[in-house]
This record gives C-alpha cells, structure tokens and sequence, in this order.
C-alpha cells in the first residue's frame, strides 16, 4: 500500500513537473509567434492597427509625466513667488529687514539649504525616469526603424504608381496634377497633413536608398515647411532646416542641378558659418560651374526599372481599371446564376460573373458570408508572417510583395471546410490535398502590393513541385472584405483590371489544358490606397484533376 502510494505521488509529480515544462514551452513558442507578427509591421495593416493600442498606453504614461511636472513646476513657482515676494516688498530696505533675526535666519537658511535642495532635487529626474520606465515597458511592442523605411517607401509607392501630388499628399490629400490643375482621386474621411520633418525622414529614406527623384520631391516641402517654422522647435523632430537643406543640396548635385546645390548650400552656410564640410561643397560646386555653364532646366526624372517591364501598363491599369470591354459589346461576357450542374448549389446558385474569356477569367458574387469572412481573418490573423515568393529552389521575402499571410488546413476551423465543398462544387476540382494547397489567407501593408507575377510555375526548381502533385492548374481568390481605394487584381497582358468586391471570389485557369502556362494570366495586386485589403487564395494544382479537367493537345485550349 505503502509502495502503491509512493508510485502515485512520484507519477503525480512527474505529470506536474512535466505539465510545467509544456507551459514554459507553449509560452516560450506564443512569445517567439508573437515577435514574429510584430516583426515588418509596416507590411500588414492588421499589425499597423495593432500599434493604436500601444500609443494609447505611452499617452497615459506622458500624461502622467505632465502631470508630474506640472506639480513640480508649480512648487517652484510657488518658492520663487515666496522669495520674490520678500525682495520685492521687505528687503528694499535691508537692514531694516536684517534687525529682525527672523528674516536673518530665514535668509541663510534659504541661501545654505533650500537653494541647494531647488537646484538639486531629484524630482526631475525621478519624473523622467517614470515616463522612461513605461516607454521600456512597451518598447518591444513598438515599430522599428525597418518599419519607418516600409511605411516610407509605401508612400512613394502610392505616389508613382497612382501618380499622386507630393504636395497634395502633404496637405492630406489623395490627388493628381493634370493639365488642368489637382484633381482629387479620393477624399478622405479623416485627413492629416504632414510635417516638415514627416517628410524629411520620408526624404531621407529616398536619400540612403540614392534614390535621388523621390528624395528631391519629399526634400522640397519639407525645407520650405522648415523654412516657415524656423526658430521654432518640436521636441518630437528629429531633422531641422540645416539637415533638410544639406541633403536636399547633395541630391540636386546628383540629378545634375548644380547651380541650385550651390544655393541651398550657400544658405546652409548662412545658417551655420562654421560649417566647413558645405564650406568645401560650396567650393567644389563653383568649380564644376566655372568648367561648364549651368544647367538651369535640369528635368528630374523617375528612374527607369529594370525588373519590371511591364510598369507602366501595370501601373496605367491600376490608375484606371483597363479597357475591359464592356459585357453589351460581348455577349460572350455575361452575368447569369451558375450551379455547374452540382446538387449542392440547385438552390442556391450563385451568381457568376464572366469578366474575361482570354485568360478565361469569373468573379462570383457574395461567395462567403460577413460571418465567414469575419471568422477567416480573425483565426488566421495571429499566425500572419511576411509572404515569401519562389527564389531559386528556396523562397525570400522582396519588395514587390508587402503583406503577410497564414496557412490554414482544412481542419483549422469548420469555415475553412465549408469553403472548400463550395470551391469543390462551383469548379468541379479535388481541392483536397495533396492536390490543392491549404487556404492561404493574405493582408496586404502600408501600400501593399503584389506587382506582375504568376501564380504557377515557370521553372521546374519551384519549390510548387515538392508536393510532387505537379503546377498550379487554376486560382481561386476571395476577397474577404472591402478597400476604400486601390487593390484592384491587374491581368497585365489581357490589359483588364478587377477591383476589390467584397465577399465575392476570382477564379481563373494558370494553365492550358496542355500543361503550358498561360502567359496571359500575368497578374497583380495593385498597391492599396486606403484600406485594410484581406484576401484568401486557394491554389489546385494539376494531378487529382485528371477527370474534372481533362487534357487538350490544342494549346489555345
């Protein structure tokens, strides 16, 4: 009995040792996800959203900081009122007032301890050293300066691709400059402008990348705001007009203006005469003018890409949602109620619209439910990490893709399983893996994108034929909720764009029926403008789709 016992109390231990190790392992696995999520905030704005929270905390901090320095603040004003009072009104006449050993005491005792204590006190430091203490608290939660540059190169994004004023922009507003002057694109609800340092550090991020037409065009409103404010000072700036100007000098010397890198330089000079650095710019610029004459007509233009061959029609599309052709000019492009002959979809078809017959392109509407969406987004949104795209043998992170995603299994939640019989029976594919991926859910960051891509294969080191179940035959994207601008999906080479439905789904085919890619399905997810743009791809690949879609030697087919 008694050995009995003894084996249970060691087994209970040992369950209760052993449950201890699987907590601090399971908090160990949460803290690591939740630093992931928090890393590259800027390329998802459900993690942007979350930094509300965290802003909210610091302001408590600083208004308890405030408050603390407020009542130190009227403490001293209350012993300089105190002796103020005794220059002003006893000690006029002072010997007088140095009769009455009361005033003589209260003098020395002021001079040789409660000067020392004013001057001296610890408050200060102690209130600092508070609002400091809090700041630490959430410092982990906060952006980094990664995030500065993404949310930065957002904003240029946003102004080349949708051809957006600068100075609108500033001004907090969404235009563009056409012949006939700004014309807005879009009006904000809730508008902000920016400072003179927003832009500089927008500038500045242009500046390090020697990216020298944007750093020119964010430079310049923010020398000229600088300019405006000058001899004032913000505690929360980090550039002044001297920083400004000397980097808005160097990238007009580097576009070719050197005449006007001169005269910025000339003013910084003004502004600091000991500044021998734009001393010996100053002299080196006269020199290049002494050489040659100046150009005073130099036209900055934005630097060409050598990647993206097709950015202007990708861009163009994205501006203006295409030539589509309209449906009364095909009738081969219509709206009906489709049930592809399934038993599940006889009462209650769904309507389907035919977008595009060259990539063969359909958008149903109202394909998930708000519930399903809301259900969606939020299951998926702790596990979103940055999207990668195929590289080689491996995949990477890059700059033409800003969003993070997240995998969920078929067995994730019973919404995911609902959406896969409703794929299953709208397209007639096996959407079970192996031979469909799981459903990847997407949000897009600050100006997220996606620029011209396929979504199969174009070399057999893709790491899509690891699942040994072939190339990606067809995409089917639903898009889970609303953008207030932008986000539009771009099918480059068919020159169509399609915005942003909300709860409605894309399909279309990657691959002829021969196995080749149709070159035609060049796609992208233009950069969001303003909104919050959440998507979920399901991608089928060829093998298990022998009999739903069968082979075709015709390669229009």
């Amino acid at each position: 009995m008694q050995d009995r016992t003894h084996r249970s109390t060691r087994t209970h231990c040992g369950v209760c040792i052993l449950s201890f190790k699987m907590l601090l392992v399971l908090g160990f696995i949460s803290l690591i996800l939740a630093q992931q999520m928090l890393c590259e905030m800027y390329t998802s704005v459900v993690n942007v959203q979350q930094t509300i929270a965290v802003e909210k905390e610091l302001l408590k901090y600083l208004n308890s900081y405030i408050e603390d320095e407020t009542l130190r603040l009227n403490d001293l004003k209350r012993f300089y009122g105190k002796v103020s009072n005794l220059h002003a009104n006893v000690f006029q006449g002072a010997g007088t007032a140095m009769a009455n050993p009361l005033f003589a005491y209260t003098l020395i005792k002021r001079l040789q301890s409660e000067w020392l204590n004013v001057v001296y006190s610890n408050e200060a430091n102690e209130n600092t050293q508070a609002f400091k203490s809090g700041y630490e608290k959430e410092e982990s939660r906060l952006p980094k300066f990664e995030d500065l540059q993404g949310a930065a190169k957002g904003l240029m994004r946003l102004q080349d691709v949708y051809a957006l004023s600068v100075k609108g922009l500033v001004n907090g507003l969404f235009q563009r400059d056409t012949a006939g002057g700004a014309v807005d694109i879009y009006r904000a609800v809730n508008s902000i402008t920016l400072s003179g340092d927003d832009c500089f550090l927008i500038g500045k991020v242009a500046y390090e990348m020697e990216d020298y037409y944007h750093s020119v065009l964010w430079l310049e409103p923010a020398a000229s705001l600088f300019r405006q404010a000058y001899r004032t000072w913000n505690t929360e700036d980090e550039g002044s007009l001297e920083d400004v100007l000397d980097h808005l000098a160097f990238s007009h010397f580097k576009t070719g203006n050197v005449s006007y890198a001169l005269s910025l330089s000339r003013e910084i000079l003004h502004l600091d005469p000991s500044n021998k650095r734009v001393t010996r710019n100053i002299e080196k610029y006269e020199k290049i003018l002494a050489a040659s004459p100046a150009n005073s007509d130099v036209l900055i233009q934005r630097p060409n890409t050598t990647y993206l061959q097709t950015r202007n029609t990708y861009e163009w599309l994205c501006q203006t949602l295409g030539s589509q052709p309209r449906h009364y000019e095909n009738p081969r492009l219509h709206c009906d109620f489709h049930t592809n002959s399934n038993p599940a979809l006889v009462l209650k078809p769904m309507r389907r619209e035919v977008v595009s017959l060259q990539p063969y392109v359909v958008l149903y509407h109202s394909f998930i439910s708000d519930h399903e969406a809301k259900t969606i987004k939020e299951f998926s949104a702790p596990g979103l990490q940055r999207s990668v795209v195929a590289s080689g043998v491996k995949q990477s992170t890059v700059e033409y893709r800003i969003s993070k995603s997240a995998w969920l299994k078929d067995t994730a939640h019973p919404v995911v399983q609902k959406l896969d019989q409703r794929i299953a029976a709208l397209t007639g594919l096996n959407v079970h893996p192996p031979y469909a991926e799981y459903l990847q859910v997407v949000n897009y960051g600050i100006g997220g994108h996606y620029e011209p891509h396929f979504d199969h294969a174009t070399s057999e080191s893709s790491p899509l034929y690891k699942l040994n179940t072939g190339n990606r035959v067809a995409t089917f994207m639903i898009y889970l909720n609303s953008v207030e601008a932008g986000g539009s999906t771009a099918f480059i080479s068919a020159n169509f764009s399609v915005p942003v439905v909300k709860n409605a789904a894309l399909f279309w085919w990657n691959l002829h029926r021969n196995g080749k890619g149709n070159g035609d399905t060049l796609h992208a997810g233009c950069p969001v403008l303003v909104g919050d743009k959440w998507v979920a791809n399901k991608w089928v690949h060829e093998f298990g789709q022998e009999f739903q879609r069968r082979c075709s030697p015709n390669p229009d087919d």
